[in-house]
């Protein structure tokens, strides 16, 4: 028992044993782990040593009495039986006289490294740039042309059979395209999305039917650059005004109703060719283009036939990995088109039919028999004859059996 007003007494508790009893530090007694208690051994061991450092800078006398003085205070210190035997850490001891020998050399050292980096030194500063210039490598700059020596060839083919009502013309192919002949080939491509929600074909077709356009729908393909690329914004502005001349030579030979510029760029390389100079802002516009502005004009002379040439229709890329405008926006432009395509596939239908009617009613070749010998029970040895006139909804024909004698009149 502890009397009231006396001090807890200490007593020997091996450290090993976490029994909170009669500590005089909490947290279970393990916070006097990080106290640094200096030993006997230790602080004769360091004070040894500093007594060293000072007798090498001349203060023997000074430090000798400092270091007796140290060692009577630690043996007259009442030191803890518990704390003896026990390897601490503790904060090493020294001399005003070694701490300004360790700060100055530190401020040396320091002192040397900012004036081995200073500018001051021009020979260590123009190595070091000679060493950072010496590693850095330069990349080669890109020539547009050198890309071409790398594509592929296409295997893509043109569709532009006469008496198109409408020929599509985009602006190279891409890599999948080439690759498999058919066009628009990529999934990401919008071409055969819109063609189907815009009109122009009755149901979505897959790209392997790109050579059956012309007989299903009367519609071709072709490019102004038969370059395959991954996008468009590879080829060059000389490569798309070298395939405008072409362009126009393949309209005038097979003389399409209209002809549809898939892509802004296309239009501005022909009008490149033709003005001279770029397109301005104001001055574009999708859709229609005017009349002066039609594709594959023929003059007449030398026995050709004049033509006027083909309107020239500019509709929105279909590319995926164009994002300028949205696919509302493109799907309007796109509509615009489709609805005179439409149309005109109707007037031809309705003119074909017209044309079947006057075929009909032009020359017909009739046939009329008779037989020379009549009787109740059969007919035999029929004599006939052909008959070819004009037939029309009141024409009567007048034919004359061989051997009768009897005229018969037929009503057309």
């Amino acid at each position: 028992m502890m009397l009231p007003g006396s001090l807890p007494s200490r007593s020997i508790v091996d450290d090993s044993e976490d029994v909170p009893v009669n500590r005089v530090l909490s947290f279970n007694g393990r916070l006097n782990k990080y106290f640094h208690r200096v030993t006997k051994n230790e602080s004769i061991q360091k004070t040894t040593t500093t007594s060293t450092e000072a007798k090498s800078l001349g203060d023997e006398s000074n430090t000798s009495s400092s270091s007796e003085s140290l060692k009577r205070k630690l043996e007259h210190e009442d030191i803890p039986s518990w704390q003896e035997g026990r390897t601490t850490r503790s904060r090493p001891t020294m001399s005003r006289a070694s701490a300004t020998i360790t700060t100055a050399s530190r401020l040396t050292r320091s002192r040397s490294q900012t004036l081995a980096n200073s500018p001051s030194s021009p020979s260590s500063s123009s190595s070091s740039r000679s060493s950072k210039t010496t590693t850095k490598k330069k990349r080669p700059a890109r020539s547009p042309l050198t890309t071409s020596t790398i594509s592929p060839p296409s295997l893509l083919r043109d569709t532009i059979p006469p008496n198109l009502i409408l020929l599509l013309v985009g602006v190279n192919p891409g890599l999948m395209t080439g690759t498999t002949g058919f066009a628009y080939a990529h999934p990401s491509n919008l071409f055969w999305k819109l063609l189907h929600s815009s009109g122009i074909t009755t149901i979505r077709h897959p790209p392997s039917d790109t050579y059956r356009l012309p007989e299903l729908y009367e519609i071709g393909n072709t490019n102004i650059v038969e370059r395959p690329t991954r996008d468009a914004s590879m080829l060059t502005k000389a490569e798309m005004d070298a395939g405008v001349p072409v362009l126009e030579a393949k309209v005038a030979a097979q003389r399409p109703e209209a002809v549809c510029l898939v892509g802004k760029s296309i239009w501005e390389a022909v009008w490149r060719v033709r003005k001279g100079r770029g397109i301005k802002k104001e001055e574009f516009k999708y859709g229609w283009q005017n009349e002066s502005e039609n594709m594959g004009r023929v003059r007449a002379g030398d026995g050709v036939e004049g033509w006027d040439g083909a309107p020239v229709f500019v509709a929105t890329t279909t590319s995926g990995l164009a994002a300028g405008m949205t696919l509302a926006e493109k799907q309007a432009v796109w509509n615009e088109l489709g609805r005179w395509v439409v149309k005109r596939r109707q007037e031809r239908k309705a003119a074909a039919s017209s044309e079947l009617d006057k075929a009909l009613d032009s020359t017909v070749e009739v046939t009329e028999c008779s037989p020379s010998n009549v009787t109740t029970d059969n007919v035999a040895n029929p004599t006939c004859h052909k008959v070819t006139g004009e037939l029309t909804s009141d024409t009567t024909i007048l034919t004359e059996s061989a051997g009768t004698g009897v005229s018969n009149t037929n009503e057309a």
